[in-house]
Order: C-alpha cells, then structure tokens, then sequence
C-alpha cells in the first residue's frame, strides 16, 4: 500500500533526481497538470497541486520513462521496485 505523504513526495524527487530529472512546481497553463521538457529532463508540475496531486502525476510520468535502475542508490532502488509491484502495475490495468 503506498501512502500520500509529504515523506512519500520527497522519495519519489529524489528519484528523479538520480536519473537526471529536475522536478519544479510552477503556475502555468497545464492541461494534465504538468509538461515534460524531453530535450532537458525537466518536469514542470502545476505548483496549486497538494501533495497527493504531485505524487500522482509524479507517478504517470515514472510509468511512461525508462529508469535506469543501474544509476539509483540502493534504497532508492527498493523503493521503486515497491513502486513497480503495486503502484506502477495497477495504472497498466
């Protein structure tokens, strides 16, 4: 079970950043609530999103890249790989 928390949020930052994703939260025109710059790595979510918000379109964009599991600590590994068994599955279905 994966719980929306602010502790939850910085993990999966974290994540991002191991794979060289910058996340920033600023206003915009969003029409899913974020954009992807592809040639930068750089995510740009709606900032007026709470937590459960980012988190979640935070994890829309992790089911749609690749992660290189080679370059991730090994906490931030387990992590995701927890990730991949119950949160990342249940968006494919």
């Amino acid at each position: 079970m994966f719980k929306y928390t602010r502790h939850s949020l910085k993990k999966l930052e974290h994540l991002f950043e191991q794979i060289d994703y910058t996340v920033r939260y600023e206003k915009g025109n969003f029409n899913s609530g974020y954009a992807i710059v592809e040639d930068r790595n750089i995510i740009v979510i709606n900032k007026f999103y709470d937590v459960e918000g980012r988190i979640n379109v935070l994890l829309d964009i992790l089911g749609q890249i690749e992660v290189p599991l080679d370059r991730l600590e090994e906490k931030t590994a387990k992590f995701y790989k927890q990730l991949s068994k119950s949160v990342l599955s249940e968006e494919e279905e």
